[in-house]
């Protein structure tokens, strides 16, 4: 029995391949993690021959890093879009640590976690895996910084102060992918510590706080 030919992909302009087969590789990361982007794989999600793919995208380590960079840079920006929308640092400090532990954004944190293995051996990957931890680490030092000249922070040291609140959210969010409850209220125990690095007052980053106002 003769099998049926493949069906031939429509012809469309290069912009437009290009996009559909980024799409194809981001579903495929937010639904089955950065491993999952294969040649086969985003061929067959994009409905087109795995060689179209390989023309677009001859270098599949360097797909993998384009689409981990296209989904953590737009949390990024969506974050900081919405602090942008806060009255105070003290605010936007609250809220950046509320809405980054509120788990409404554990696709991303796999996300992470998946490039922060394969960056070991693809280093394409690793050198976004180290920008976007740049722009996530400037995004907190700005917080600090302005709310150290509104007075509400004191501290010596933003870099590093922006870069172990980074750590701590990134270690918690890594620990809630598999529902770990070590510890209780996770919120409560990272504000409390926040608090102590910024010199804000006990309790201020747990009041609850909205971009909408």
């Amino acid at each position: 029995m003769s099998s049926s030919p493949q069906k031939r992909a429509v012809r469309k302009a290069p912009a437009e391949r290009a996009a559909e087969i980024a799409e194809a590789a981001r579903e495929l990361a937010l639904e089955r993690g950065l491993p999952a982007i294969t040649l086969r794989r985003v061929a067959a999600r994009a409905g087109v021959a795995s060689g179209l793919v390989a023309h677009y995208q001859p270098n599949m380590d360097a797909l993998v890093a384009a689409t981990f960079t296209a989904i953590v840079a737009a949390e990024t920006d969506e974050v900081a879009g919405m602090l942008d929308r806060l009255p105070s640092p003290l605010d936007r400090l609250a809220f950046l640590l509320d809405t980054l532990l509120d788990g409404s954004r554990l696709d991303v944190t796999a996300i992470w976690v998946d490039a922060w293995t394969l960056g070991r051996r693809n280093e394409a990957l690793a050198v976004c895996v180290r920008e976007r931890m740049d722009a996530w680490q400037g995004v907190l030092q700005g917080v600090v910084e302005a709310g150290i000249a509104a007075g509400e922070f004191e501290t010596s040291d933003t870099a590093s102060v922006a870069w172990q609140i980074l750590g701590m959210i990134d270690g918690l969010n890594a620990q809630s992918l598999v529902r770990w409850d070590g510890v209780n209220d996770r919120g409560t125990h990272l504000a409390r510590a926040v608090e102590g690095m910024v010199g804000a007052a006990r309790g201020s980053l747990r009041q609850q706080r909205s971009p909408e106002g």
